[in-house]
Formats: structure tokens, C-alpha cells, sequence
């Protein structure tokens, strides 16, 4: 970043906040120096253009006018000025235990594009929070991710309103248009993003998931109105699963196939020493086959037809992927670290605009303790402060804002223009409204009554970037999970341990455990449950959906602290341990599998060409390898360790005769 340059936008700020009146171009190039020091007039006015596109793009309201009607496009008359009414966050303040939830609800966002909005917008709000320090460690840990395909373009057109035309893939017919629609507003459910809006060719209202458009989306000039009566969140609400409508029978072994057994509505029909048959409803047939593909030879379609055709489908295809991989491929790519957006001047700038509403806000606040608030290192911190210091116009040295540390704390002082903070952004009245109204959904703190004034004093601060809470939505929790909520809420504010009935598929079957519960969080759209397993003794993660049943106990909780503070304070969540006996998996992943790599949290992985990726596993047993492959159908095949292909290969084939006996 230039430091120059943010010099220049941050005294550029401060003298068109000075004055009602407003400033010409030659009064603004007069009394800031790096305006002078341009090469040429032409490279001045140019400067100019540039530095008042990069405040009006971060929200900042630049205003150009000219106090005679006659002259209003004589560039050469103009005067500029920040309404400061416009910029400055609306008069509000929040309780301790307000700013608290407000916390709680920046931190739902998943490292992406509205994460850093939130920590902006906390550190604005922070000035407006009152004394005594509330920290909340929720027992329930949503996550919020924006890594949806083309996620920041749809929230560009809807953000400005502009219409948007995307190529896209419907799934119920499977061809490829081209739509054009007014996004209205955007959601998250059932592990997908949806963009709502007015479909132009259809003439109606349409859902359009982000994971099906098959090309970039275009933003597109001009502009559109929103539906008044429009409301994401109700409109989000009217989105719901397919329901089955079709009818599988199914032969499997005795005590085997639970996935099968399990589901909602399955029928267990006949029993048998070699065969029982089940009736088990399903809407789709692709992701029925790749689950029946998955169980090999332990079960086998009697009907439909074309799911005995699909079932050999996928197993024909893993089966000749399996013969074709590489063997033994070495990842020497390492991880790859989540891409970091390079600063720019323009961020800095709002850091510095975030900076002095603070420290006027908490004289004599420490270094060290502002560094972490602002996320900068001490240095990073003493070098904002120093820019501070000689930022402002020349001509009027009383302007200057004056800076001074002592004993390791910092005063500010004749900063009067700064002293309010700049006014929330859409990005970041949407973070956190969003981030509200997550926490609001789930078991337990839907009557909080500081998510309710928080949300009621947040839409007054936002003013009209408030719109966006009626644009924007996601629903983490179905019905069907919210009696295994509850369950685990009462265990975690009692302190009592629950009994479990757990299936786990990589044995194929349901066990029972004695569990210490210390949190609840979502990854990848799955809600897991962090305990301290008693059976184990040890902390080990469950998926809610895997939960058959669970009730509560009278037995305390008696899993030690340090392991229980260290899990409830960890940031990020991962529902994949790592073990000494663990083993590496190397698989070769085609474009339509690369989600494993996320999934199964990859160690390492390596692009081979073609958006082919290869990614290297750790898992606690391989058992379960062939039976992912065999479900993708050729789109994921056993690298090394040579061992685990081969064996994959043998299931693959034994599973591939089993049903060509259908």
C-alpha cells in the first residue's frame, strides 16, 4: 500500500469535513502538498478523479455542487464537501451484553467476503459500547461461508441493483440457458447459495442456485426497484427440499446397510438369514444410486430398473477410473494457504477513519491491546499513529490532530472532525444484521433479549444500508434436527452427560455412547457435536444427523477444563482429528469431486491440469474409501498408498459382479 497516498485520501477526508461551504479543486490542490507535487496539471486532475472515486466507493459521500445554478456542469466552478450528517454512524449506543452478541454475530462469518465487513464494523460500533467487558462463549457455533462459485459478483448486482445475466443449468430438465434477472435478494440453505429475483424472460419471480450457473455472471447497466413486500427470510422459508416420491426395493444383509435402515419412512418388509428387503422412498435417483453403489456387496436393487442401471453405471465407471490412476502420486505442492486480498490504500484509510473515533473514545487506551483489536501487529499500529500526525491541511497547523503515548498508552485529541465513525457500509450492516438473525433461528436463543435490542438499535446506526437485512438471509437448522438441539443445550447449560445412539457409516452401524458434551458448531453446512467420549476417553466430534436418538442423564459432566476451554475457544472448527495411528490417502479428484478436498479437510493437495486436483487424506481407517469412490463413479480414484488402490480395486470388482447379478 502507499503511504502517500493514504495521507492524501485521509487529508482529503478531513478538510472536505471541515466546511459546509465545501472547497474548489484549486482551494483542495493549494492546501494539500501531494496534490503539488503531480508532475503536471493534467496529472493533478487526474489524481484528483481517482482519489474522489476511492471515497465515494467506500461508502464516503463526496458531494460536488456549485452555488450558482448556471454553472452546475462547469467542472472548473464545482466545490466539493462531505455532508457529515451523511457520514457519520447514527447516534446509538449499545449495552455491554448488546456488544456482546454483536460479537457473537461477526464471528458466524466464515473467513470469505463479508468477514473482514464484520471486524470492520465491530471496530466502529466499539466506540459506541458502553463500559464493562461481556464475553459470551456460545454452546451453539454457527458458521456463515460466501464460497459459493461467483458469490461476490451476485452480491455486487444486488448490492447496486443492477440486473445480472449468467449462464445456467436447470436441474430439472439439465439444459443450459442463459437467464437475465432483477436479484432481489440472496439466501443460504440446505448447503447451497440462491440468488431471488425477477426472472425477465419468465417474467416471474425465480430461485436460481450459485453452484449451477456454469459460466461468470455479467452485471449489467441500469437499474431496478424492489419489491416492497419483498423478505428474503420469508422467501427462504417458502424453499424446501424435494420430498420423496419414489420407492426403492432393496435387498441387503442382515444387520448391515444402516444408512438404508435408517432413513425417514424405510419399511423393513421380509427378513432373512442371507437377505432382508427393504421399501425405502427417495426423490432422485443420482444420489439413492451413489448410496447404494457405496454399500457394495452388502446390498442390492430389486426395482426400480433404472436404478439397477445407474447403480452399475457408477460402478462401472469407479471401476475403470480405479485401473486408470497414477500410482503412488507425491503431493509436492503443500497446502495451499486461503488466498489474502492485498492491502490497499483505501483500506487502510477506513482503518485510520476507525482509529480515531477509538482512541478519542478510550483515552489512554493501550498499544498493545488496540493492535489486536485493529488486527495490525504494534509496529503496523505505531505507523498509523504517526500517519495521523502529520495528516490535515497545511496551512492550518491548529488543525493537526496531535498524538502522543506515554508509558505505553495512547491520548488523541483536536481530532473533532473524525471524532464520529464513518456510517456502516452495506457490507457491513449486512454482516452483522445477517449474523443476528442467525443466532436468533437457533435452539435456545430465540428469545434472547439482547439479539432483539441489538437488532433494534443496529437498523437506527445503519440508517438506510438497514434495507439489505430484508435482501439477505440464511437458514442454518431444519425441524429435524431441532429435538437433538434441544437435547444437547439442556446437556450443555446442565452439565450433565447424554446417552447416544450413533450410526457410523464407516462400520455400518449403530453404536451406543455415553457422551460429555462441550459445544455445538457447523462446518461445510453439517452440524457436529464436539464431547468428551467416555468409551474413548478422549474428545472426539458427531455429526447431529447420525444421532439416532439421545436423551438426557443424571451422571455429571466431569471432562477435564483445560480440554474444555481449549475446544469452546478455538475460532475455526474442524470435525477431523488427527491421531498418531492415523493413515494417508492420496486420491486423484476429477472437477465434479474437488468438494472432497474441502469436505474431508485435505492435508495437502496439488492441481494436475484439466481443474483435476489430487489431495492427500488423513483418516483413522481406509475401510471406507472404496465405498466414497464407488458413490462417485469414476470422479475420484485411489492414488497411493498402493495397498488401499488395489484393495480398492478388488471391492470395486467384487462389487460390479454382485450386481450384475440383478
Amino acid at each position: 500500500m502507499s503511504a502517500k497516498r493514504t495521507e492524501r485520501l485521509l487529508t482529503l477526508v478531513i478538510m472536505l469535513l471541515s466546511s459546509r461551504r465545501g472547497f474548489t479543486k484549486e482551494d483542495l490542490f493549494s492546501e494539500i502538498d501531494l496534490y503539488r507535487e503531480a508532475t503536471s496539471s493534467a496529472a493533478r486532475e487526474k489524481l484528483f478523479d481517482r482519489d474522489k472515486a476511492a471515497l465515494r466507493e467506500q461508502g464516503i459521500p463526496l458531494e460536488s455542487f456549485s452555488e450558482d445554478a448556471m454553472f452546475d456542469n462547469d467542472n472548473t466552478v464545482q466545490r466539493y464537501r462531505i455532508n457529515a450528517e451523511d457520514y457519520r454512524l447514527g447516534g446509538v449506543s449499545f449495552l455491554p451484553e448488546e456488544y456482546a452478541v454483536l460479537n457473537l454475530a461477526a464471528g458466524v462469518w466464515d473467513q470469505g467476503s463479508l468477514d473482514s465487513a464484520a471486524s470492520r464494523a465491530l471496530r466502529k460500533l466499539s466506540s459506541r459500547s458502553t463500559d464493562g467487558d461481556v464475553e459470551l462463549t456460545p454452546l451453539i457455533q454457527p458458521r456463515i461461508t460466501t464460497d459459493a462459485p461467483y458469490w461476490d459478483i451476485v452480491w455486487q448486482a444486488l448490492t447496486s441493483r443492477s440486473p445480472l445475466r449468467f449462464p445456467y443449468r436447470a436441474a430439472s430438465t439439465g439444459r443450459e440457458e442463459v437467464r437475465t434477472i432483477h436479484p432481489w435478494g440472496m439466501g443460504a440453505r440446505f448447503g447451497h447459495w440462491y440468488v431471488v429475483g425477477y426472472d425477465t424472460t419468465r417474467e416471474a419471480e425465480r430461485f436460481f442456485r450459485l453452484s449451477r450457473m456454469t459460466g461468470e455472471p455479467v452485471v449489467l447497466g441500469g437499474t431496478f426497484e424492489v419489491p416492497a413486500s419483498f423478505d428474503m427470510n420469508r422467501t427462504l422459508s417458502s424453499l424446501s427440499r424435494t420430498e420423496p416420491d419414489r420407492t426403492a426395493v432393496v435387498a441387503v444383509r442382515p444387520g448391515s446397510c444402516q444408512v438404508l435402515r435408517v432413513r425417514k419412512d424405510t419399511e423393513v418388509t421380509r427378513t432373512g438369514q442371507e437377505w432382508d428387503l427393504l421399501r425405502v422412498p427417495y426423490a432422485a435417483s443420482s444420489p439413492m444410486a451413489a448410496t447404494i453403489a457405496g454399500l457394495g456387496v452388502n446390498a442390492r436393487v430389486e426395482e426400480p430398473q433404472e436404478l439397477v442401471t445407474e447403480v452399475a453405471r457408477l460402478l462401472d465407471g469407479a471401476y475403470e477410473a480405479a485401473g486408470k490412476a497414477p500410482r503412488d502420486l507425491e503431493i509436492t505442492d503443500g497446502v495451499r494457504p486461503a488466498p489474502r486480498r492485498k492491502a490497499s490504500s483505501q483500506d487502510h484509510l477506513l482503518r485510520l477513519l476507525d482509529l480515531v473515533p477509538y482512541l478519542l473514545a478510550h483515552p489512554g487506551a493501550e498499544i498493545g491491546e488496540t493492535a489486536r483489536r485493529f488486527e495490525i501487529s504494534e509496529s503496523q499500529l505505531t505507523k498509523d499513529l504517526d500517519l495521523l500526525f502529520v495528516s490535515g491541511p497545511r496551512h492550518y497547523p491548529d488543525a493537526l490532530m496531535d498524538v502522543n503515548i506515554e508509558d505505553g498508552r495512547i491520548y488523541l485529541s483536536n481530532a473533532r472532525d473524525l471524532a464520529e465513525p464513518v456510517k456502516l457500509s452495506m457490507d457491513e450492516a449486512c454482516s452483522l444484521i445477517v449474523g443476528l438473525q442467525a443466532l436468533q433461528e437457533l435452539t435456545g436463543m430465540r428469545d434472547n433479549e439482547a439479539i432483539v435490542s441489538a437488532q433494534t438499535k443496529l437498523s437506527i446506526a445503519a440508517g438506510d444500508a438497514a434495507r439489505i437485512g430484508n435482501a439477505v438471509a440464511t437458514k442454518l437448522t431444519e425441524d429435524d434436527l431441532d429435538p437433538t438441539l434441544e437435547v444437547l443445550q439442556a446437556a450443555l447449560q446442565g452439565g450433565v452427560r447424554i446417552a447416544v445412539d450413533y450410526f457410523v457409516p464407516t462400520r455400518d452401524e449403530i453404536t451406543h455412547r455415553l457422551l460429555e458434551p462441550i459445544r455445538i458448531f457447523l462446518h461445510q453446512d453439517t452440524w457436529y457435536l464436539e464431547a468428551w467420549s467416555t468409551e474413548a476417553n478422549g474428545l472426539r466430534n458427531f455429526r447431529l444427523d447420525r444421532i439416532q436418538s439421545a436423551r438426557l442423564t443424571e451422571e455429571p459432566a466431569t471432562a477435564g477444563r483445560d480440554e474444555v476451554s481449549l475446544a469452546r475457544t478455538r475460532r475455526t472448527s474442524s470435525p477431523y482429528r488427527a491421531a498418531e495411528a492415523d493413515q494417508t490417502v492420496t486420491l486423484v479428484l476429477e472437477p465434479s469431486a474437488r468438494w472432497i478436498a474441502a469436505q474431508y479437510n485435505a492435508e495437502a493437495v496439488q492441481e494436475l491440469g484439466e481443474d483435476r486436483l489430487a489431495a492427500r487424506l488423513r483418516v483413522a481407517s481406509s475401510a471406507w474409501i472404496p465405498g466414497l469412490v464407488a458413490g462417485l463413479g469414476g470422479s475420484a480414484a485411489v492414488s497411493a498408498p498402493n495397498a488401499v488402490r488395489e484393495e480398492t480395486l478388488r471391492w470395486l470388482e467384487a462389487a460390479r459382479a454382485h450386481h450384475a447379478l440383478t
